[in-house]
């Protein structure tokens, strides 16, 4: 591509790029589509915060579908349009829906009623480029609403959980009736920083819950907290499409009892039953050092296990024996583990906390959810690489609250806590 290329025919190759980009997830795929530079459409990418252009709806039916018509779209439509094909003809080439086409012609002839490919990518370009105002900009009218949001990200919630939990509240509380906003909408105002701000705020907000006495005292002097240079739980500071993730091998644990062996969970309702956990390990710099995690299914509750002396069999055993022992019994039936060796002595550890012990199957996460995602949401206050063992007891305990305290969207944003005490009171 030129150094000459027009805005509005630049807008069709991002666009192109951008389609890539979703369908892939990798840059130098997306710049080899569209011939440019990986530099050129990684730097794409990162002005926009990973917050691609607007895709019209209705349009279904091929690989891509969904986004608005490209200027070579538009070229072919003209094309084939020199050529008398039909409207529903031209559609099925391009695998669009008819009413798309035939819109799109309407909107795109010229004042001798021909149909012209540039005028009408530039009309398009011109249309997207249109001002809006952001619903939690500087100048909103709602900065009640605009508090509230930065407030509660600075507590470590996710965009998500942030409207969930505020329609909820909405819902039976008239301090918040009227209020509503779009995780979406808490996304782009964080990622299109020159469009309010708002990252300012809550990156001002975090500062100051972690220099506040209160977090101090309870953090042990802040030792815990949001992810270095995000404002962001997940330390993301563009949007990004899912990607695989390595998958950790199996231990060699003798006489296991496999996960298929384990009793149902779940009621004939499909309603998780109560006292089923889930268990495993993160793990620190080279390994050296852990912290063992623990998730009831039912209400998501978490607790954390404090490992100074390491994560051999034998620590494992006691610090694990030492928290079910504090549990009721209708918490203790069923505890389901990742194949990692630190859960060798499972039979001891059976007998002395009264409980079953499961493994999940090898190089298969998604038999362990609760866990699996909890561990994600740990990386927040203990990011990988670090040292685990600085951590104190009270470290743990802070971060389990705040987890706990987090409204989740499986219980109508709901807190681990709430549930937990429902559970416990019937």
């Amino acid at each position: 591509m030129g150094s000459r290329v027009e805005s509005w025919m630049l807008a069709g190759v991002q666009q192109q790029a951008w389609d890539e980009f979703r369908l892939t997830g990798d840059l130098g795929m997306a710049a080899e589509a569209v011939g440019m530079g990986r530099w050129t459409v990684t730097k794409w990418v990162r002005e926009a915060g990973g917050i691609g252009p607007r895709r019209s709806r209705g349009d279904t039916g091929r690989v891509g579908a969904g986004v608005r018509l490209t200027y070579q779209d538009r070229v072919e439509i003209m094309v084939r349009l020199e050529h008398q094909e039909s409207i529903r003809a031209i559609a099925g080439a391009l695998g669009r829906a008819p009413s798309t086409i035939s819109r799109e012609v309407i909107r795109g002839r010229g004042p001798d009623g021909v149909y012209q490919a540039r005028s009408a990518q530039k009309m398009t370009w011109e249309a997207i480029r249109r001002p809006q105002t952001l619903k939690l900009g500087v100048d909103t009218d709602q900065p009640k609403l605009r508090r509230w949001v930065v407030e509660e990200l600075a507590a470590g919630w996710s965009p998500q959980q942030v409207t969930g939990r505020l329609a909820k509240l909405a819902a039976c509380d008239p301090q918040y009736r009227g209020m509503s906003v779009h995780h979406e909408t808490i996304y782009r105002a964080l990622f299109l920083q020159a469009r309010g701000g708002l990252k300012r705020e809550v990156e001002a907000a975090l500062k100051a819950n972690l220099t506040s006495p209160d977090t101090a005292d309870g953090a042990d002097g802040g030792a815990v907290g949001q992810v270095s240079g995000s404002v962001l739980r997940s330390g993301r500071t563009a949007r990004k499409p899912r990607t695989a993730t390595p998958k950790k091998g199996p231990g060699r644990i003798p006489d296991i009892v496999p996960i298929g062996q384990r009793p149902p969970i779940r009621d004939d309702n499909g309603a998780l039953l109560p006292g089923h956990t889930e268990g495993d390990l993160i793990l620190g710099r080279s390994c050296k050092s852990a912290i063992g995690t623990l998730v009831e299914r039912s209400t998501g509750y978490l607790w954390l296990l404090h490992l100074p002396l390491g994560h051999t069999a034998a620590t494992v055993e006691d610090a694990l024996v030492e928290e079910i022992a504090r549990w009721p019994d209708v918490l203790r039936q069923t505890l389901t583990w990742d194949r990692g060796k630190e859960l060798a002595n499972h039979l001891r550890i059976a007998e002395k906390a009264d409980i079953k012990i499961y493994f999940a199957d090898p190089r298969s996460p998604w038999q362990r959810p609760g866990n699996e995602n909890i561990n994600g949401l740990l990386r927040q206050y203990f990011p990988k690489g670090t040292d685990l063992s600085v951590h104190s007891r009270a470290d743990l305990d802070f971060v389990a609250a705040q987890l706990n305290s987090r409204p989740r969207a499986r219980f109508g944003y709901a807190t681990p806590d709430e549930m937990m005490t429902e559970l416990l009171l019937h």
